[in-house]
């Protein structure tokens, strides 16, 4: 939640500076007992760098540490800016309350045992956001390890990840809710010699967030990648506008989210008190900004050291060129895996390149040159890779290098970093994967981080990077439509013809005497369905009755309405004849998230197959084709095996016109399902809509 900073009265540091960079640090509850975690915090604050007022506060002492130590805030001489509070949760509302009594700016509450606990601790942790609202004082917590700002020297936490000095110029900076996973960032940074530039902890953000204290590093001018881990989802508003400001300072924002399981969604309520939900619209919000979604810990690390030093790539094609045929054809499996392609290079490039790779390699894609080519140095290696590099078909080059060490991995290095720096403008970002132990490899792998090539340790951790890292954009659209939103029996219809949908031709009867005339009216054969406002699958309950013909019309809508539970009339429709069928549905936007189009499969394929694929609504025409082109059942809709092709370009325009129900005020869903596509037309079959309750 985004509120804010004043100013103490009498303070030159505003809003954020009095909490990253501040004057004055109070420690509540401070201890000084050896190896104790509270500990930390008082030692790292005095022993590192930082450069304000170091403030020991506990009754029990008159001096910590070698520092004067007070027996509470108000006790404290001069201007407090940051307190970190180090006692049980039962205290801390107290202690915000007493920090806002001395016009201290924020308090960091370390302390456990709050929403992530139960109901009582729920009802604590809603007492300490009343307190942060009530004395303006701005709450970092509860059950989180706090912050660290290399440029402050403030080390404000007491993650034992930080037993060594970790601050740093790397340009990276974390936020998460979780501190163990921040734990392991920090851990699995060091062991890349890599120090973040910032750190931050915000657990169970029952005041600040991810997003605001985001929106704030990446105005930091120290900060080039941003990394965040969350468990409970941002307000959209404010994650949007993370995600702008990311982009509006060209710094590469990289998300690492939890809970996409329901599994996972319990274990992050029992967690930090947080539960994820809408997943889908994260993801295509995500995708619509430009932010890098990745899955696990490393991962979000190795992005953020590829981002820090290269451009993304302006596409998913991907040159491989490889010292070893195996290591290349298992590259090809692992980008097929992840949605990156693997195109064919240009004649002239395989051209030359057939001058310099030894007659038993490849010049095609992988580029193999075999390890007969570092016989005569590293000069062939360097030309070939800018040879690669050069190809207008080529994105990004992925270099795997096989036990290449000692002198011939410097002199590879050195060549490959001269390469790289002597390229010309908007050349492809350059990534290497090199399979060989660390140590004998480790300064070679030092000389190419230093120039801007990022070193993975394995070709599915450096393949899911570049996944990640390459824009997916998701086209903008802005339709209107005025349909009116008064729900009845068989509105779904009526928002179908609205929207200009086709439909086949139907006759509502609540007489099952109406029957014979009805199937005659639309056609001679007819599909039958029972009305009933609560059934969402009508195939399952009986309720669907197909080539009915005036002469059985009235006993199978008699039965129908016999037998169907809450039946109040019968649809005759005219049977269409038969198609691919699609799934075509659409929400109306949930808790503040855009709303969602999902087209897929449909029919009793649709829980088969899970072929399904998602985009904000409502659409474009470009971006219906590109979601049909997705699915697995597009083969279906283009003529498999001798089948006559369907009419994409007439369900391509149904799912546009179904997409603008997104913009409808209150409608909550709409879903066809199937969506029949046959030679000349898209028939929308049976519909179901559902409106938001009344506010």
């Amino acid at each position: 939640m985004s509120r804010g900073l004043g100013t103490a009265a009498g303070s030159a540091l505003t809003d954020w500076e009095r909490i990253l960079a501040p004057r004055s640090v109070a420690l509540v509850g401070a201890s000084s007992r050896q190896g104790h975690p509270m500990a930390r915090p008082l030692t790292w604050l005095r022993d590192r760098g930082f450069t304000g007022r170091v403030i020991p506060v506990n009754p029990k002492h008159t001096e910590l540490g070698g520092l004067p130590c007070y027996p509470d805030l108000a006790s404290v001489p001069g201007q407090l800016d940051l307190v970190l509070s180090l006692v049980p949760a039962d205290r801390a509302v107290t202690i915000v309350e007493e920090a806002g009594a001395v016009g201290a700016a924020a308090v960091i509450v370390f302390a456990s045992g709050f929403a992530e606990t139960g109901p009582e601790g729920v009802t604590l942790q809603a007492e300490l956001a009343a307190a942060a609202l009530r004395t303006g004082v701005r709450v970092l917590g509860p059950n989180c390890q706090g912050i660290y700002l290399a440029r402050s020297g403030l080390f404000a936490t007491f993650t034992a990840a930080g037993e060594r000095p970790l601050l740093g110029s790397s340009g990276i900076a974390y936020v998460g809710q979780s501190g163990a996973i921040g734990g392991a960032v920090l851990d699995v940074a060091a062991s890349r010699g890599l120090d973040l530039t910032a750190w931050v902890s915000t657990g169970n953000q029952a005041d600040i967030d991810v997003t605001e204290i985001g929106r704030v590093l990446v105005s930091e001018p120290d900060v080039r990648v941003l990394a965040i881990y969350v468990e409970a989802l941002p307000s959209p508003r404010d994650y949007a506008a993370l995600a702008e400001e990311a982009r509006a300072s060209n710094t590469p924002l990289i998300v690492l989210r939890a809970g996409q399981s329901e599994s996972g969604r319990r274990a992050a309520l029992s967690h930090t008190g947080a539960m994820l939900d809408n997943n889908t619209a994260f993801d295509l919000v995500s995708r619509q900004h430009g932010v890098v979604v990745v899955s696990d810990v490393e991962e979000l690390l190795m992005a953020a050291m590829f981002l820090r030093s290269c451009a993304r790539p302006g596409g998913n094609r991907v040159a491989v060129v490889t010292s070893s045929g195996g290591a290349g054809i298992l590259a090809v499996d692992r980008c097929a895996d992840v949605g990156l392609a693997v195109p064919e290079l240009g004649a002239a490039t395989r051209e030359k390149l057939a001058r310099i790779v030894p007659a038993f390699g490849a010049e095609g894609n992988p580029v193999d040159v075999t390890a007969q080519l570092f016989n005569d140095g590293a000069g062939g290696f360097g030309e070939v890779c800018a040879l690669v590099r050069a190809d207008p078909v080529v994105d990004v080059v992925l270099i795997l290098l096989t036990m290449l060490v000692g002198d011939t991995a410097q002199a590879l290095a050195r060549e490959l970093s001269r390469t790289v720096t002597e390229a010309f403008p908007g050349a492809p970002p350059v990534a290497v994967v090199w399979m060989a132990g660390d140590d004998a490899t480790a300064d070679a792998r030092r000389v190419l981080w230093d120039a801007g090539v990022p070193v993975f340790p394995s070709i599915a951790l450096a393949t899911r990077v570049l996944a990640a890292a390459t824009p997916r954009p998701v086209p903008p659209a802005a339709v209107e439509v005025e349909v009116s939103s008064e729900p009845s029996i068989h509105d779904g219809w009526d928002l179908l013809k609205a929207l200009g949908v086709a439909r086949p031709a139907a006759v509502l009867i609540d007489d099952p005497r109406d029957a014979p005339a009805a199937v005659a009216e639309v056609g001679g054969t007819a599909v039958l369905k029972a009305v009933a406002p609560e059934l969402e699958h009508k195939t399952e309950a009986g309720a669907v009755r197909l080539g009915v013909s005036a002469a059985n019309a009235e006993t199978v809508a008699a039965h129908l309405s016999r037998t169907v539970p809450g039946a109040r009339a019968v649809l005759v429709q005219q049977q269409v004849a038969a198609g691919v069928e699609l799934l075509v549905s659409v929400d109306g936007g949930r808790d503040g998230w855009p709303p969602v189009l999902t087209v897929g499969w449909g029919g009793t394929h649709t829980e088969i197959h899970h072929d399904i694929a998602h985009a904000l609504a409502p659409v474009t025409s470009a971006t219906a084709r590109e979601i049909l082109g997705s699915l697995r059942c597009w083969p279906l809709l283009v003529g498999y095996r001798g089948a006559a092709p369907t009419n994409v370009e007439a369900a391509v325009d149904a799912i546009v016109r179904i997409s603008r129900a997104a913009l409808i005020p209150g409608m909550r869903e709409l879903e066809v399902n199937p969506l029949v596509v046959g030679e000349t037309e898209a028939v929308a079959v049976d519909v179901l809509l559902a409106w938001a309750d009344p506010a």
